[in-house]
């Protein structure tokens, strides 16, 4: 039997794009220590929904922090976005609507379970492009985006009954 046989030069990943991610993270992480951030969490995975068919569906926070620089203290869900190149897209662009839904449901879990869901909190997004020496450009993105747009509202019968 025959397979598919891929070559990679000796030290080199099968999957550098998962490098390229996990070196982000800890540069975030990082980044946010010294800018006042207190990380409580990395890598939280939640059960969120289940699909059609049956399929449990899990959504992913890559850093929980406190944002310890004003007060009261802010816990902030970041999603870190790394990109070697900003040439197609800005990495913020990644944190589509669909990304923005799991986080959002995976926040209410992790709130619900460590019972802070009367803190302030929000959603901040790092960006961060490595050039190829190696050099990391970060920008923090704070309250990229909120949880508003995916609040169950009322829905009022009557209106538009007159």
């Amino acid at each position: 039997m025959w397979g598919i046989v891929k070559r990679f030069r000796l030290g080199e990943s099968p999957r550098p794009h998962l490098e390229l991610g996990e070196r982000g993270e800890q540069i975030a992480s990082e980044f946010l220590q010294q800018g006042g951030f207190r990380i409580v969490a990395t890598n939280f995975i939640a059960p969120i929904t289940s699909g059609l068919s049956g399929r449990r569906i899990t959504g992913e926070i890559d850093l929980i922090a406190y944002d310890q620089s004003a007060k009261p203290f802010v816990l902030a869900f970041v999603e870190v976005k790394t990109r070697s190149s900003a040439e197609l897209a800005f990495p913020e662009s990644a944190v589509d609507l669909r990304k923005r839904w799991h986080i959002v449901r995976a926040s209410r879990v992790y709130r619900r379970m460590m019972g802070v869901e009367m803190e302030p909190y929000r959603f901040d997004v790092v960006t961060i492009l490595i050039n190829p020496q190696g050099e990391a450009e970060v920008q923090l993105l704070r309250s990229f985006f909120h949880d508003r747009m995916f609040r169950h509202q009322p829905v009022d019968i009557m209106q538009g009954m007159g």
